[in-house]
């Protein structure tokens, strides 16, 4: 069975000695169980594997139970114990800090791995009790590597389906692949992992705001022009709001003008980008196969897929992504690592204004420029990882 990086990673830090929580966290159905399954098939030492799904039972007696039978399992020589889907138990976070800070104070070598699908639940509850207790482990959508060697993906499949696994198996009927996507990751993603979560007084609106921002993804739209087309009485204050919570759930954001004045980017028009091209796929409505034939559609698409890329990797990496625009000239992305800065156009298909990455270095002279889709950096060559991001 083929098994990500992600597996190697979390064998790696399980083989230490106790120091952390690991945490793995990450949209819906992109492997976070299997992945600790496999993790767990890979070690030589005692284990305990619950998961927190039904909610009728879960509770922190529950979790303390089975925290008791993993302990039991560490003697003498350590255990390791795996809850998945964490968030669902109530007061989760309080209840692993008294007994992780139990186990430190008892010298029990209980190792523990935690994973969750709502990171809006687990960024609540990490702030809350867990700090200096965990490091975190990013299970990101699929990329066209994995993709390509797990599932055989062409890049036009990858373009067009995007990086879930589940929904592998189900490309060849489009109908199909498409009512699973809505049904099995978007509809759990903003009913169970946003609205349950925080208070959103208008589900509709939320729901609205990502189809249309999903089908606008890799163009700016501001608040004020996207209120207009969702033809509802909210204001901008809330669609940045439900934007953001969309963010954080892995799904859609606004990338914002760069600039080197932290206000400016803050009141730029959001440049809206999905998570995986899948989004686009879905938002898009039916004939999805004109994404990949109509030039303008494609440069779209194409857009997209290099905009997930980099959002999956800054998560990982630690960089920001930004885009950048001055009247006519444009850049498409602009990443930001510490002092580094790299933009990237992508040729797409699209009409676009020229030279924005000349004119983007004449106001940052230390800037690394990437064009990716011509004959020295292909597009292909680029989704693979194959090209440095930064000098």
């Amino acid at each position: 069975m083929f098994q990500r990086k992600l597996v190697s990673r979390l064998v790696d830090r399980l083989t230490e000695s106790r120091k952390f929580i690991q945490i793995v966290v990450g949209p819906r159905q992109t492997g976070k169980t299997t992945a600790a399954v496999q993790a767990l098939e890979r070690l030589n030492l005692p284990h305990r594997f619950v998961g927190a799904d039904d909610i009728t039972l879960v509770s922190a007696e529950w979790l303390r139970s089975e925290w008791e039978q993993a302990r039991a399992l560490a003697k003498p020589d350590g255990a390791i114990l795996v809850v998945d889907e964490i968030q669902k138990v109530p007061q989760w976070s309080s209840v692993v800090k008294l007994l992780w800070d139990e186990d430190s104070r008892n010298r029990i070598a209980l190792k523990v791995v935690l994973t969750g699908s709502s990171s809006l639940l687990l960024q609540k509850g990490l702030a809350e009790s867990l700090l200096g207790r965990f490091e975190v482990l990013y299970s990101p959508h699929w990329c066209y590597s994995e993709c390509r060697e797990a599932f055989g993906y062409t890049l036009d499949d990858f373009l067009l389906f995007g990086g879930y696994p589940g929904a592998a198996a189900l490309i060849k009927d489009e109908n199909r692949w498409a009512r699973y996507v809505g049904q099995s990751i978007i509809e759990p993603t903003i009913s169970q992992d946003i609205l349950m979560m925080e208070e959103v007084r208008k589900p509709a609106l939320l729901r609205s705001l990502f189809l249309l921002g999903a089908a606008y993804s890799a163009q700016e739209l501001s608040f004020t022009k996207l209120l207009g087309q969702l033809q509802d009485t909210g204001n901008t204050v809330t669609l940045a709001h439900y934007l953001e919570l969309l963010g954080k759930a892995n799904m859609l954001t606004g990338l914002q003008n760069y600039s080197g004045n932290r206000i400016r980017i803050r009141k730029s028009s959001p440049r809206f980008m999905v998570y995986d091209t899948s989004l686009l796929t879905y938002a898009d409505g039916t004939n999805r196969r004109h994404l990949l034939d109509n030039p303008t559609e494609r440069g779209r698409l194409v857009e997209s897929a290099v905009g997930a890329y980099l959002l999956a990797r800054g998560k990982e990496e630690g960089f920001e992504v930004y885009w950048w625009r001055e009247r006519d000239k444009e850049v498409d992305f602009v990443i930001k690592r510490g002092g580094k800065l790299t933009a990237i156009e992508v040729k797409s298909g699209r009409v676009k204004g020229v030279g924005g990455s000349l004119e983007f270095k004449k106001l940052y002279p230390e800037t690394l420029s990437l064009i990716v889709g011509t004959a020295n950096r292909k597009l292909e060559n680029f989704l693979l990882g194959e090209i440095p991001l930064f000098l």
